[in-house]
C-alpha cells in the first residue's frame, strides 16, 4: 500500500523503498510504528548509542503523523487547570515545565538534521469567537508565562486583521514558539537521520504479536524482532497487535481540505503574517498556509473513526463560514486521518511489562507532544524514568460501556460542548 492521497504525499520529497522484515533480528530496542512517536524514541535513544530497529505496518508516516495539520502546537488537549485538578499541583507544574520541550525538539531535528520540511517559524495562532474564550486565553498567557514561555501576545480586535482576515473573531493569543510544517516530510526526515546514526526502519512489517517476556520479541508474518526493549507506538492504528490497549483509546478521524494555489494577495488577504490558527471551540477548526500558498483546512471529527464520504462537502461550508471571500475557489484535495482519543484527553503512555513500553492517545495534540514522549522513553529506557513515570503515573481509564457504547458516549460529550460554546459559555 502507498500513502494515502493528499496534499503532503503529493509534495513529499523522495525517500527510499524500504525493506520488508525478513527472517529473525536482534537488537537493542525495537520500536512499533515509524509515526512521530516511534521517530522520536528511536532517534533519540540512536543518538545515545543504541542499536535499533523500527518495524511499520505500511510506510514511514502513513497515519496520522503524515496527514495531519501541520500545526506545532504548544501544550496539552486538556489546560493546566484541568490537569491540576485532576493530578495535583506538582504534576500539573512538571507538565507545564515540559508543555514546550516537543516543539523544541522539532525544531532542533530539523537544524541538526537539515531536514527540508517547509518549516515556518512565524508562529501559532489561536482565535476566540466570544469573551469567554479570550479570558480562556488570557489565563493560558499567563500560565504559559510561568512555565517559561513568555513569546505570547494577547491580540484585541483592532489588531485582529494584522493576523486573521475574518469577521468571525473577537480576538486571540499568537504564541511566537509555535509554527508550522509540512509533517510527511518531517517524518521522513526524521527516519533518515534515524539511518544516519545506524537505524533500522522495516516497511510493510506488520507486528502480530509481542512477547512482553524478560527477553521481548515482536513476531510479524515473515520475521522477528527480539530485544532488551520494545516500544509500541502504533497509537490510533495499533489494530490487534497490543490488544491490552484497545479499550483505552477510542480512534478518532480528522478531515483535512486543501485549496487550489492562491495569489500572493489572497493569501495575504486570509493569513497576512503566515500563521497557523486553530479556534478555540471544543470541535476545533484549523488552517494555515502552504509554502506554495494554498489554504489547507482542517476541522470536525468522526468518532467511529470511519473517513465521510464526501469530505469536501463536509468541511467547504466550515471553510466559506471562515473565509467567505473564498467561495469558487477549487478544492485540490481532501482527505482523513484518524488519531487515539483517551478518555481524559491526556497522553497514555506506561509499561506493558518490565521490558515493553507504550506511548498512545494525544488525543489530537500530537506533533508536539509525541516528540516529547519519544524523549522520555528513551530516557526511561537508558534508566532515567523520573520524567518519563510523571506521565506514566497520570491515570487512564477505559471508555465506559466498552466498544459498542463508547462511541455514543464521547458523541454526547462533544454534543453537550458544541452546545455551551454556541451559548457563549
Amino acid at each position: 500500500m502507498s500513502y494515502i492521497s493528499s496534499y503532503y504525499a503529493s509534495s513529499a520529497n523522495a525517500a527510499p523503498e524500504r525493506l520488508v522484515l525478513e527472517g529473525d533480528h536482534h537488537c537493542d530496542i525495537c520500536v512499533i510504528g515509524a509515526g512521530y512517536a516511534g521517530l522520536s524514541t528511536a532517534l533519540h535513544l540512536a543518538e545515545k548509542g543504541y542499536k535499533v530497529i523500527v518495524l511499520e505496518a505500511e510506510k514511514t508516516g502513513w497515519g496520522a503523523s503524515g496527514r495531519n495539520g501541520g500545526q506545532i502546537i504548544n501544550g496539552y488537549s486538556r489546560d493546566y487547570d484541568t490537569i491540576r485538578a485532576r493530578y495535583g499541583e506538582d504534576t500539573a507544574r512538571a507538565l507545564l515545565n515540559m508543555g514546550f520541550e516537543g516543539a523544541d525538539i522539532i525544531r532542533d531535528h530539523i537544524k541538526k538534521y537539515n531536514i527540508n520540511c517547509n518549516h515556518s517559524p512565524e508562529g501559532s495562532f489561536f482565535a476566540a469567537f466570544n469573551d469567554s474564550q479570550m479570558k480562556f486565553l488570557e489565563r493560558r498567557k499567563a500560565i504559559w508565562a510561568e512555565g517559561g514561555n513568555n513569546e505570547t501576545e494577547i491580540i484585541s480586535r483592532d489588531k485582529l486583521s494584522d493576523y486573521v482576515g475574518s469577521a468571525l473573531y473577537c480576538g486571540g493569543l499568537l504564541d511566537k514558539r509555535g509554527g508550522h510544517i509540512h509533517p510527511l516530510n518531517l517524518a521522513l526526515g526524521e527516519a533518515a537521520a534515524l539511518e544516519s546514526l545506524g537505524g533500522k526502519i522495516f516497511e510493510k512489517s506488520r507486528v502480530l504479536s509481542i512477547d512482553t517476556g524478560t527477553k521481548p520479541k515482536a513476531i510479524t508474518e515473515r520475521g522477528s524482532v527480539s530485544a532488551a526493549h520494545i516500544v509500541v507506538c502504533g497509537n490510533a492504528y495499533i489494530g490487534n497487535t497490543a490488544p491490552q490497549l484497545q479499550s483505552r483509546f477510542m480512534s478518532v478521524s480528522s478531515q483535512i481540505i486543501t485549496t487550489a494555489p492562491l495569489t500572493d494577495a489572497q493569501a495575504s488577504a486570509l493569513l497576512p503574517g503566515r500563521h497557523c490558527v486553530e479556534d478555540c471551540n471544543f470541535l476545533l477548526d484549523y488552517y494555515r498556509i502552504t509554502a506554495d500558498r494554498r489554504l489547507l483546512f482542517g476541522g470536525g471529527v468522526v468518532y467511529s473513526g470511519t473517513t465521510p464520504h464526501d469530505i469536501e462537502g463536509r468541511l467547504s461550508p466550515k471553510l466559506l463560514r471562515v473565509f467567505p471571500m473564498l467561495q469558487g475557489v477549487k478544492i485540490d484535495y481532501a482527505w482523513s486521518c484518524n488519531f487515539a482519543l483517551t478518555l481524559t484527553r491526556m497522553p497514555h503512555i506506561g509499561r506493558l511489562s518490565d521490558t515493553v513500553y507504550f506511548i498512545h492517545g494525544d488525543s489530537g495534540h500530537g506533533v508536539t507532544t509525541t516528540h516529547l514522549l519519544g524523549r522520555l522513553t528513551a530516557e526511561a529506557v537508558a534508566g532515567q524514568a523520573e520524567r518519563y513515570d510523571i506521565f506514566a503515573n497520570m491515570k487512564n481509564y477505559p471508555f465506559p460501556g466498552g466498544r459498542v457504547f463508547r462511541i455514543p458516549f464521547t458523541a454526547l460529550g462533544a454534543w453537550y460542548y458544541g452546545l455551551r460554546e454556541k451559548m457563549g459559555i
